[in-house]
């Protein structure tokens, strides 16, 4: 691409009016058919953390540790008992946790 160097330069104050004076009028022209939302609708779903929980009950139930299962000491996870892959001072690894050690 072939730059012509004699011609005269823009300042850094003429190009901010040029594109001030652009976006206005491309703001005239197009007009937005998206719905403005409030910020404060969106966030009432979600929960702070230190938030008062004592209210609620668990729509899960939780089940003790089955016999053909363990928690992996690196990641916490209970998987099944195929998965140890190590056990190195009393605790047992998982596979994938043992191929990242």
């Amino acid at each position: 691409m072939a730059t012509d160097y004699d011609a005269p330069r823009k300042t850094e104050e003429d190009v901010s009016e040029d594109s001030l004076e652009e976006l206005k009028t491309r703001q005239s022209g197009k007009q937005s058919s998206a719905v403005d939302v409030d910020e404060t609708d969106l966030a009432e779903g979600f929960e702070l953390p230190g938030a008062d929980l004592s209210g609620e009950e668990l729509l899960i139930q939780v089940m003790p540790p089955q016999p053909d299962e363990f928690t992996c000491f690196n990641c916490f996870l209970v998987k099944h008992r195929s998965q140890i892959a190590a056990e190195r001072g009393g605790h047992q690894y998982c596979t994938e946790c043992e191929s990242q050690l």
